[in-house]
């Protein structure tokens, strides 16, 4: 499934795994979240439930275009930067385009929708 992150007038594709923490996070959308700035490499935001993470690994180390879940916190995390190995971190997808649009300072609002098969 693939997912719209949609940044003002321009938007980034989320190309979702299989898991059931991706699964389970498509059952929010659509949603419009605040991403804030994480330690210079992710913008995060606060989900309005936790995921299931059942099945997950403890842990990964993001990659540049990660779209994560961070289960600690309840919260994705959309990483521009690579970042060091974090338990509690599950992978959910991949994004797609321009991830300068994440790297902009200070919150900014997104929303976040299913792609259509038409749209795809």
């Amino acid at each position: 499934m693939k997912i719209r992150i949609v940044l003002g007038e321009q938007a980034i594709t989320v190309a979702l795994d299989g898991s059931a923490a991706a699964r389970d996070f498509t059952l929010l959308l659509p949603l419009t979240l605040t991403l804030e700035d994480y330690a210079a490499t992710a913008k995060i935001a606060t989900l309005p439930r936790k995921l299931d993470t059942f099945g997950a690994p403890a842990g990964c180390t993001p990659q540049t275009g990660d779209f994560s879940y961070y289960a600690p916190w309840g919260n994705l995390a959309l990483f521009h930067k690579p970042f060091t190995h974090s338990a509690g971190l599950v992978r959910l997808g991949r994004m797609e385009g321009d991830l300068a649009l994440l790297r902009m300072p200070g919150p900014v609002s997104a929303r976040l929708e299913a792609v259509s098969n038409a749209a795809r």
